[in-house]
């Protein structure tokens, strides 16, 4: 969902979607056959495009925009056992759209001022939908404990929500790598202490949904 395919990028695969967002959101193409093959076994992707970038105007002409992506989804449930959507960091149509057709929303937080703001935003945002919010699952991310400012921070915000996970994925330059490698931080770097927090993590996610 994020027209800048970061994702698409660092599994090689060219961000480019036949009949861009438009087609997309208008169910004129079957998500199978947009969907591409990874260098991973049971990965697949579907690949961002740039006309990602208009697909809040492309919902707004729609009827019941936010459960539109869900519709398109839907076809997906008995080929896959997980289906991940990579969004931009903003609250939008979109992001609507997403939380509608989500079950969790994995949400990471860097442990800074802004985060404080921005969690409570996204809260507060998800509590406006009652029962037909998301499971909100943050955690923080790219955390420096030698920094007094980021162990207040997560030591305030995890009072203040205990809904975050306790795992912390801690700031490293292997995660930088990804560009590099163009592969996920365990193709490279399986031993590394990264590594073991995002399997850390991923095991925290798996028991807080069921």
């Amino acid at each position: 969902m994020d027209p800048q395919g970061a994702s698409s990028f660092y599994f090689r695969i060219k961000p480019k979607v036949k009949g861009g967002g438009k087609d997309l959101i208008a169910g004129k193409q079957d998500l199978d056959d947009l969907i591409k093959g990874t260098d991973f076994d049971n990965l697949d992707l579907l690949p961002a495009d740039f006309s990602f970038r208009n697909l809040d105007l492309l919902l707004d002409d729609k009827k019941k925009p936010t459960a539109q992506l869900k519709k398109r989804l839907k076809p997906l449930a008995d080929e896959y056992d997980w289906i991940f959507l990579d969004c931009p960091p903003n609250i939008s149509l979109l992001s609507e759209a997403v939380f509608s057709a989500a079950d969790a929303l994995v949400s990471p937080i860097i442990p800074t001022t802004l985060s404080l703001r921005t969690l409570a935003q996204l809260k507060d945002f998800l509590d406006q939908r009652g029962s037909k919010q998301p499971q909100l699952l943050p955690f923080f991310s790219m955390a420096d404990r030698r920094k007094k400012l980021h162990l207040e921070i997560m030591h305030t915000l995890t009072l203040e929500h205990p809904e975050l996970l306790a795992t912390v994925i801690p700031y490293a330059s292997d995660i930088e790598r990804m560009g590099v490698e163009r592969k996920p931080l365990p193709a490279y770097a399986p031993k590394s202490a990264l590594s073991k927090a995002y399997l850390a993590l991923w095991q925290e996610i798996l028991s807080r949904i069921g």
